[in-house]
């Protein structure tokens, strides 16, 4: 016998008031959207702190020491994952959000106000490689507990939309610091662009920190569940399955968006000699993309009986389009049609963050569902994502191929649909019921 009903009747007798869901939202997704934004700032600004943290003689090797650093912070997520997931189980999801938005607000502040390679020497190197640390295990334990809280937050029938708003505030993250790079650039000589000019954008970042710390430091707290001790080895032995192939889903997803939205600039500049400001508009329209497209996907994907159907659609055709997109920005096609392309391109293959999520959360226990996701997410995107510019720039050096992004692009996705038809999926009256309420 179908228990939906049941959990139909637990929403309505649970479900938070609207203005306590409005404060919740928005302290969730203005906090998300933060995150990623200082996060990902940094890849815009890949160029001028190679030249000016990585000096060499060789420009392509401190853009490609400036990407390692990049990447660098990936390598923290994991930790960050394990320890603010754990806090965001077992102290509540708010108390975990709070401490990433805290360790994001500081790395962020300390490349803002870093001295340079030419006034400190090899100091500067190591203090940017440190915040970008800081930042990638902040990153790392954000997701998890942003997604689940969003889920649980609402009913059944309405996770997928609510869940795709962290995804949609990522867009905007990307969008905010395009626009941000992009009007810097015209507004700043490159003169005073290369010696104070490039601080701009992570300045207002950490100014944007403590009003989201405030936000959410006012989100309504639910009673938080016992504290459970937290023992990772224990999570992977339960939960080997939708862990292994959770973070094997991640593949397309995290080379879509570090590939065709925060390398894009790079590439069109270095590889295909576009000028900046096409390159970083591209950036501008790839972040409204998702903003626009990932809310309406998930509002589709609630809608839908199975939690894949949107996902196998959307990552079919996107890995259909990989390479005649790439074709044809490498065989001169216009600057307009250039952004067309790329825009399109990002809206069809970057949009699955509610379902995607949605689909990994449901296949964990409530106390286990912030530190699973964050795991997956982080553990996702460091293998595939996050050195995914290092790599395609260093293959292009090597083959002098600027097709290499659309073959790194489709390899990524055929990974995740094979994962994708392995992971679990639980039925509707399977799933765990919903909680009514977002811990705090």
């Amino acid at each position: 016998m179908s228990t939906a009903p049941m959990h139909h009747a637990a929403d309505k007798m649970t479900s938070p008031t609207r203005a306590a869901l409005t404060r919740t939202i928005v302290a969730i997704v203005i906090g998300n959207g933060f995150v990623a934004y200082d996060f990902t700032v940094y890849s815009f600004s890949a160029v001028l702190i190679g030249n000016l943290f990585f000096p060499s003689s060789n420009p392509a090797a401190s853009l490609l020491l400036s990407l390692a650093t990049f990447g660098a912070g990936f390598v923290m997520r994991p930790l960050g994952a394990i320890m603010i997931g754990h806090i965001a189980d077992s102290h509540g999801r708010k108390a975990g959000m709070t401490l990433s938005l805290t360790l994001m607000t500081i790395g962020t502040w300390m490349i803002a106000c870093l001295p340079t390679y030419a006034s400190i020497g090899p100091l500067a190197t190591v203090l940017i490689v440190v915040a970008r640390l800081m930042q990638g295990l902040a990153a790392g334990g954000e997701i998890g507990p942003a997604s689940a809280s969003l889920m649980e937050s609402v009913p059944y029938q309405r996770r997928c939309f609510m869940v795709s708003w962290r995804g949609a505030s990522q867009g905007a993250a990307a969008f905010a610091a395009a626009l941000v790079g992009a009007g810097t650039t015209a507004l700043v000589s490159p003169a005073a662009m290369q010696e104070w000019g490039w601080r701009i954008p992570f300045m207002l970042g950490g100014l944007i920190g403590p009003v989201g710390w405030y936000l959410r430091r006012r989100m309504p707290a639910a009673a938080s569940e016992k504290p459970v001790r937290f023992m990772p080895g224990r999570m992977f032995a339960e939960h080997a399955r939708p862990l292994i192939y959770g973070i094997l889903c991640m593949a397309a997803p995290s080379v879509s968006i570090y590939i065709t939205v925060f390398h894009m600039p790079a590439y069109l500049v270095r590889t295909l000699h576009r000028p900046a400001a096409i390159s970083l508009l591209t950036a501008c329209l790839s972040g409204l993309a998702i903003l626009v497209v990932t809310p309406l996907a998930g509002r589709i994907a609630d809608r839908l009986a199975s939690r894949k159907t949107l996902q196998y659609l959307t990552m079919t055709a996107s890995l259909a389009a990989a390479w005649p997109a790439f074709w044809a920005l490498t065989h001169g096609v216009s600057d307009v049609v250039a952004l067309v392309i790329i825009t399109a391109f990002v809206a069809l293959a970057v949009n699955n963050a509610g379902a995607g999520s949605v689909l990994m959360l449901e296949a964990f226990p409530r106390h286990r569902r912030a530190a699973a996701l964050a795991v997956i997410y982080s553990l996702g995107v460091v293998i595939f994502g996050g050195f995914s510019p290092f790599l395609v720039t260093w293959l292009i050096n090597l083959t002098g191929n600027p097709m290499v992004p659309a073959w790194y692009l489709m390899a990524a996705t055929g990974v995740t649909l094979v994962a994708l038809n392995r992971f679990p999926e639980h039925s509707s009256a399977e799933r765990v019921p919903y909680g009514g309420r977002v811990a705090g």
